[in-house]
């Protein structure tokens, strides 16, 4: 998939994996890998920038914890990130409906 395609996605989909569950940042790696069925692999250079800025903005929190026995910083949505991540489906829903009746007429 080309990196272009995913500008303006990222903060979502990174909200999307994190919907109900807490992980950290390599496990969020893997799950936009699994979801996507391989076709999303994110550096690490893209997806831990953009997750410390995703906590500034409120959207999430984080915490150590110790995973299969490692310290790792694990990530979290608050309230303001459910609310956005809300927001962001609806917004996609809205997005995709308009291209696809161009693209599909």
């Amino acid at each position: 998939m080309k990196a272009d395609t995913l500008r303006g996605h990222l903060d979502a989909l990174l909200l999307a994996v994190l919907d109900g569950r807490k992980l950290h940042g390599y496990a969020i790696i893997e799950a936009l890998q699994l979801r996507s069925d391989g076709a999303l692999d994110l550096p690490t250079g893209t997806v831990y920038p953009a997750l410390r800025r995703l906590e500034r903005a409120g959207w999430l929190a984080s915490e150590w914890d110790v995973v299969s026995g490692r310290k790792r910083r694990t990530y979290r949505l608050t309230r303001s990130g459910e609310q956005a991540l809300a927001a962001e489906r609806t917004e996609w829903r809205e997005f995709t409906a308009v291209i696809g009746g161009v693209l599909d007429a």
